[in-house]
């Protein structure tokens, strides 16, 4: 090791670390990080790290354990590997989230199979692929890689070491975050999204999903980032759709990819129809122009990774300390071999030899290059999407080219996307990991134990939450056009309807997938989607999914929560783009302008483009938290970079993520029990302030104070 650099715990101490207390809370508090990530990617394409909240919970948790039921104190190592163990869920999420909803937009159901495979396989490429790479980018690169929130979780590690907690912050948020969503959302004691439509301005509003989980996003990315997001808001809903409805109004044809006129829609419905396709465009030159950006940085990052797998020379020979000890290459090799053979021989991925190879290929060059970008510039400016674009549009090319067309090879284009995407995510967070496991002196190879048990648990139950979250808010309405399928062998399995819905059909349907590539007449008058199908042929349901389904309304006028998963849609939109060759290519070419402009002008595409795609609401209180963090960081002059990373808001921020998200995901399972959900409702005991914009705005404004109170208070 470098004479240069001491960690906290020498090399020649032996601490217990690999143990099973310490690897079980990490398995479960991963679980639920990562379970409160896919809530929150699928609802604005974002999270956030998870690491110094995990660590915050570890030492505040054992230390508890240790007061109540008076046993050992768990050492620093061992409270290291619970936050490594557990910081797989939140990277394995992201990548699930960005990719596996695609499969509803392209016409299919998600298959829980298909999901866990993806998740495993994409989840230990990344930490397999970062093994050979530690000694290169963690060690050797060290002073020059800053890995920012690593090193902040290594300060949080060493300061719990030394006495400090800050666990209750954490604590308060999470349960001010579920209560507050518990009240909100399931009892329906306030509304969820205040609007104001401004009659005077035809198509412009303005409307915050009042939600803990994006207030604590606002804080953590602060107000610069949020800004930017809340302008593309701004461009959408006071430009966009005011222009649409402005030149439209007198069409009296619909004009595509709409079916319905435009004077004809709701702000929702130009939003969807049309600024959806234009922020797409927005989001993939964004995510391009951010890789390319990056090129001189994958360029060398791709030449380091190779020399390090080619070879070591005499200086990096393996130590025998045990601060440099990784697991054998061998176990890298062999583990990379599975993984080919796991790739071509899965059943559900629709992946062939080729395929399999280029999942690793574009593997190790993705994780190589994140893993040295979230060094340079932190986890949350990493451009994943970007590579998991870069990824799929080669994949789609390389298809086209070689007559790979068939709805089959749409999947197999997803999954090698998405698995590339989960090994890039879980590959920047691993060097994260194993960043703050050199500041403070850990083992490499218990660590990247660690990570594979984490990101394997992890994988399994993200593919049951993300199924949960669709279920609960898929919509199954009998408003559909009179039609009988003539050829019943194009219909697939029966089903039931599943969800709050149950209670009034019990009946089997046999279920019809209409894709742009079914019968011109089918498509037409149906349009693409899933139906439920009787035994005469006669169509009965459309089943729209709760994640970028369209309906937000039961037919019984009872709301619905739908996640619009932005990143899902574009990677939907690349393959059909490609491979089917459809696409409104004029509006996502105004999205790819778009971006060329912010970025002439010397500001980020892609927060810009997230805030084109979203719906206001979801940029409003994002940008809120963003103003709160302004505030409190003017009352807090000459903080550090760890400092501020470690913040008390930041802390409190996590907590409210993590609560309002869990709570969310609590009440989707009420969704998907009949009759609970009811029984819940007591919007009718407060009266007219269960409906009103301006109570719900106080209500959110408050913890919004509560934020600010609690970030300005010492860490």
């Amino acid at each position: 090791m470098s004479s240069k650099f001491r960690p906290f715990i020498d090399s020649a101490t032996n601490l217990k670390e690999l143990t099973f207390g310490p690897i079980l809370m990490g398995v479960l508090l991963g679980i639920l990080f990562g379970a409160s990530s896919l809530y929150l990617a699928l609802k604005v394409g974002m999270t956030v790290s998870a690491s110094i909240p995990v660590a915050v919970l570890s030492i505040t948790l054992f230390k508890g354990l240790s007061k109540m039921f008076g046993m050992r104190r768990a050492t620093i190592l061992e409270n290291n590997m619970v936050q490594t163990t557990g910081s797989a869920g939140e990277s394995i999420a992201f990548g699930v989230a960005v990719t596996m909803p695609a499969l509803l937009i392209l016409g299919y159901d998600l298959d829980l199979p298909r999901i866990m495979t993806v998740s495993i396989l994409g989840g230990l490429l990344g930490v397999l692929m970062m093994i050979p790479l530690r000694r290169a980018l963690i060690v050797k690169e060290h002073g020059k890689l800053i890995y920012p929130e690593g090193t902040a979780c290594a300060e949080v590690l060493i300061v719990g070491e030394k006495g400090g907690s800050s666990g209750k912050i954490v604590f308060a948020g999470f349960f001010l975050g579920l209560f507050y969503k518990f009240f909100n959302v399931g009892m329906r004691l306030w509304k969820d999204v205040p609007e104001k439509v401004f009659s005077f301005f035809k198509g412009s509003a303005i409307s915050a999903e009042v939600s803990p989980e994006l207030l604590g996003v606002g804080y953590i990315i602060g107000l610069r980032t949020a800004a930017i997001m809340m302008a593309g808001g701004v461009l959408s809903s006071f430009v966009l759709i005011p222009m649409i409805s402005l030149f439209g109004g007198n069409l009296t044809e619909p004009l595509f990819p709409a079916k319905i006129l435009i004077k004809d829609m709701e702000i929702h419905d130009i939003w969807r129809n049309y600024v959806l396709y234009i922020g797409a465009g927005a989001v993939a030159a964004g995510g391009i122009i951010s890789l390319f950006q990056s090129l001189p940085t994958i360029i060398h990052g791709a030449k380091s990774g190779l020399k390090s797998l080619l070879g070591k020379n005499e200086n990096d020979a393996e130590s025998n300390e045990r601060t440099e000890q990784d697991l054998p290459f061998s176990f890298v090799i062999i583990g990379t071999l599975l993984m080919v053979l796991g790739l071509w021989f899965a059943p559900a991925l629709h992946i062939n030899l080729l395929s399999a190879i280029m999942i690793v290929l574009f593997g190790f060059l993705f994780v190589t290059v994140s893993s040295r970008l979230t060094g340079e510039i932190g986890s949350s400016s990493n451009p994943i999407s970007g590579m998991t674009v870069a990824t799929l549009l080669l994949t789609c090319l390389v298809f086209l080219a070689v007559g790979w067309i068939g709805p089959e090879h749409r999947v197999g284009a997803l999954s090698i996307a998405a698995v590339v995407c989960i090994a890039a995510s879980n590959g920047g967070t691993t060097s994260q990991d194993l960043k703050t496991g050199y500041l403070v002196g850990a083992t490499p190879k218990y660590q990247q134990i660690g990570l594979l048990i984490g990101a394997l648990t992890s994988s399994i139950v993200i593919g049951y939450s993300l199924i949960l979250l669709n279920d609960a808010s898929t919509v199954y309405t009998k408003n559909v056009p009179d039609y009988v399928v003539q050829d019943l062998s194009q219909l697939k399995e029966k089903q039931k309807i599943k969800g709050p819905e149950s209670t009034l059909d019990r009946n089997e349907y046999s279920v019809l997938q209409v894709t742009e590539q079914s019968e011109p007449e089918m498509l037409k008058v149906l349009g693409p989607g899933k139906y439920l199908v009787n035994n005469e042929g006669k169509v009965i349901y459309l089943v729209d999914p709760g994640i970028n389904g369209s309906i937000n309304k039961r037919d019984d006028g009872s709301s619905v929560t739908k996640y619009e998963a932005p990143k899902a849609r574009l990677m939907s939109l690349i393959i059909d783009g490609i491979l089917t060759q459809k696409l409104p290519w004029g509006l996502v070419l105004l999205g790819v302008a778009l971006a060329l402009v912010l970025e002439l002008c010397g500001i980020s595409a892609l927060p810009f483009a997230v805030g084109v795609y979203l719906p206001i609401s979801a940029s409003t209180p994002i940008f809120i938290g963003g103003v709160v963090r302004w505030l409190v960081d003017r009352k807090k002059d000459h903080q550090s970079e760890v400092e501020s990373e470690t913040g008390t808001g930041v802390l409190f921020s996590s907590g409210l993520i993590a609560g309002g998200a869990i709570a969310g995901i609590l009440l989707a399972l009420t969704q998907i029990m009949p009759g609970l959900s009811e029984k819940l409702d007591f919007s009718s005991s407060i009266g007219g302030l269960s409906s009103s914009d301006v109570f719900a705005t106080f209500v959110f404004l408050t913890i919004a104070t509560v934020l600010f109170v609690i970030g300005k208070k010492k860490a």
